[in-house]
């Protein structure tokens, strides 16, 4: 999947939920929008420990690559749902990182493109 065609994905996501939750304040869905992002990163955080072997026994067989995938997911796309709430350009935010990251670490501008 390209960028443009996942954030064509997440301004359909918004445009859902906002449909859903048209009688919510603004900042009550972006204040609800970031509890579930915490949600989210907690569950990936599960799925993690679960993959390392590091939860009880009981809880080892609800662990597996694809459920780890799944939380990965999760993550990614409450962020990206959240960043166009708050009207990030989320290309243009992660460009601008990039550079920053490469001219911290001394490689050539815009060698990934």
């Amino acid at each position: 999947m390209e960028l443009n065609e996942l954030l064509t994905f997440i301004e359909k996501q918004k445009d859902l939920l906002q449909s859903q939750y048209k009688n919510v304040e603004e900042s009550k869905m972006t204040l609800a929008m970031t509890v579930k992002l915490s949600e989210e990163v907690g569950e990936l955080s599960q799925e993690i420990l679960g993959n390392l072997s590091l939860v009880r026994k009981e809880k080892l067989n609800r662990h597996n690559p694809e459920t780890l995938s799944d939380e990965f997911a999760d993550v990614l796309i409450t962020t990206l749902i959240l960043a166009k709430k708050m009207n990030v350009d989320v290309k243009k935010a992660l460009e601008s990182k990039i550079d920053k990251l490469d001219k911290r670490n001394g490689l050539e501008k815009d060698w990934w493109r």
